[in-house]
């Protein structure tokens, strides 16, 4: 088990990194959680904490006042020392029987967040340290800003930390956070992709364009096609019927880990939108821009299909107004006999800076798993999606063209009587 500590100094964005890493399925743990489940009313901890500063620190029902305990430690050196003396072997400890549950778990990689860690002599505890930094000007305006903190507090709060120059040199990775919270995100990604391959985690296989029954040129038991996917080493699929949510709704509520609730939309233009994450149906008709809007209204990915595929693409004519306003672009779709249609798709995500998808857009049951994006296990969840395909890998082999004779009948076979 890659065991990783997650530091900063206050106010350098770390918080903001254990959240986004546990967001996208990483067993994370706070040392601040830690503290709190040390001190809770009854618990030796707080007994400890009240003997050495006295009363005063306990609010009304009894708890610990963590701003008043703040204003005596951070005025007075030698109080703060006591105060870490008293807690952080609590802290360890509990964190050690988080990590033993972790393990038992099977868990492959964890992460720590410690603010003080370095101050605690600590980093040998880990396989890596990922420092988030940001520079001092910035964090004193975040502490008086965001968290209402006075300017003297604030240089105090600063000052009671190592440099933060010293901890760059000695630590693994360092995010710097000092642009926008995006920034912050994606550099914090990217190093994640880098843990977790270093703690060698397993992939995800999933499909992310595919149809059932649901649409009209499809004969395919969604149930069928599920069961397909799994045969053939899926953990996911999606299902994007066109201008149909119904199936995919219901199949999602009885598979939640294993559906993407989807809509190929076919928009005023004569082109497809698809929808992921969606929970309700976007009319045939409504034009590209509007679908992507309400796809985004209704929390979910707005992912651009074949840009380069003659009549259902447009042939290119709306990829470069579209690609821009689209989480995800289809780099491989298996159902495209042009090469170039597929290249020109990767070569517009690279573009934009875009994330790549891949579908088998299959209409028939032999088509599941033509084409396949290969990321790291993560939560059935928009978010979480987005940031596994960071580090994705895309591929699939192109569909015989008899399968769209196939597409033909299903067609046809639904104008007839009892179709």
């Amino acid at each position: 088990m890659l065991s990783v500590a997650l530091t900063g100094n206050v106010a350098a964005g770390k918080s903001a990194v254990a959240a986004r890493w546990a967001e996208v399925g990483v067993p994370v743990i706070s040392a601040d959680q830690l503290a709190r489940e040390a001190v809770v009313p009854g618990s030796t901890g707080l007994r400890a904490v009240t003997e050495a500063f006295g009363p005063d620190v306990l609010a009304v029902d009894g708890s610990l006042d963590r701003g008043r305990l703040r204003d005596v430690v951070f005025n007075d050196p030698t109080a703060r020392q006591r105060l870490e003396d008293i807690l952080h072997p609590m802290i360890w400890q509990l964190r050690d029987r988080w990590l033993n549950e972790r393990r038992a778990e099977g868990a492959s990689l964890v992460v720590s967040e410690i603010p003080l860690l370095f101050e605690t002599g600590r980093t040998a505890d880990f396989d890596a340290v990922v420092l988030i930094d940001a520079p001092v000007s910035l964090r004193r305006a975040r502490l008086v800003s965001d968290r209402g903190i006075g300017g003297e507090e604030a240089d105090r709060m600063i000052a009671a930390q190592l440099d933060p120059e010293a901890k760059r040199s000695a630590s693994d990775f360092v995010v710097d956070n000092d642009g926008s919270r995006e920034d912050l995100i994606e550099e914090a990604d990217a190093v994640l992709a880098v843990l977790r391959e270093r703690a060698g985690q397993s992939t995800m296989r999933i499909d992310m364009h595919l149809h059932t029954a649901g649409s009209w040129d499809c004969l395919s038991d969604p149930e069928f096609v599920l069961a397909a996917a799994m045969e053939r080493g899926y953990g996911r699929i999606a299902i994007t019927d066109h201008n149909r949510l119904e199936v995919a709704l219901r199949m999602a509520e009885a598979h939640p880990d294993r559906i993407i609730p989807g809509e190929e939309v076919k928009t005023a233009e004569g082109i497809d939108v698809i929808g992921l994450y969606l929970t309700a149906e976007i009319p045939k008709g409504t034009p590209a821009e509007e679908t992507i809007g309400q796809i985004r209204a209704q929390g979910g990915i707005p992912y651009l299909p074949h840009p380069f595929a003659g009549g259902k693409g447009g042939g290119g004519k709306y990829a470069e107004t579209l690609g821009p306003l689209c989480d995800v672009i289809e780099v491989f779709n298996a159902r495209l006999h042009s090469v170039n249609a597929n290249r020109r798709a990767q070569e517009l995500a690279a573009r934009l800076g875009k994330l790549g998808g891949a579908g088998s857009d299959a209409h028939t049951i032999g088509e599941v798993g033509n084409a396949f994006v290969d990321l790291p296990p993560h939560p059935n969840r928009p978010e979480a999606l987005r940031a596994a395909l960071r580090t994705a890998r895309v591929g699939g082999s192109e569909a015989s063209r008899a399968v769209h004779l196939a597409s033909t009948w299903a067609k046809l076979r639904k104008r007839l009587p009892g179709g």
